[in-house]
């Protein structure tokens, strides 16, 4: 069912456009490669066992909990939406 100037099935796309966006994001985001022993921040030593569960890991804990609350502030803004999804 649309409603107003969308067409049968705008929703659902628009939809699953959103999640593929945030699907690619969360992918652009692992890591790869050799795990760093010490913090690229602050220097820290990184333990081992995170550096064998997140390969190619670049951050001890405090300095990637801290750029995640960063990273957390921004977005959520949905570019996709139609105008007259955005006038009502």
């Amino acid at each position: 069912m649309a409603g107003g100037w969308s067409r049968d099935g705008a929703v659902q796309e628009q939809i699953d456009a959103s999640v593929e966006d945030e699907i690619q994001r969360a992918r652009s985001q692992l890591t790869e490669g050799e795990s760093a022993t010490e913090c690229d921040e602050c220097g820290a030593p990184i333990p081992e066992a995170r550096r064998k569960a997140i390969p190619g890991v670049r951050l001890c804990i405090a300095c990637q909990s801290a750029l995640e609350k960063q990273e957390k502030g921004s977005g959520g803004i949905n570019r996709r939406g139609s105008k007259d999804s955005q006038l009502r």
